[in-house]
């Protein structure tokens, strides 16, 4: 199964800079950033303590439910 960060490389590079495009672009450029997970709670908590714009949460929470549609069986 994908990793929530491969799954967000599709936003990269978007021609609109929309909030999924500066979270992906903000995780390919973080170097610390859990790039191999799949677990909420882990990639939660980091955005929570590395916010990269105010609007960070709220966008990971959508594309979460987004990825979870896309990967489960």
């Amino acid at each position: 199964m994908k990793s929530f960060y491969q799954f967000m490389m599709r936003y990269r590079g978007n021609k609109q800079l929309d909030d999924a495009r500066r979270l992906a672009d903000w995780m390919f450029y973080d170097h610390d950033f859990p790039k191999h997970s799949q677990d909420y709670y882990e990639i939660s908590s980091y955005i929570e303590w590395h916010i990269p714009f105010p609007e960070a949460i709220a966008t990971y929470d959508h594309l979460w439910d987004e990825y979870i549609d896309e990967v489960k069986p």
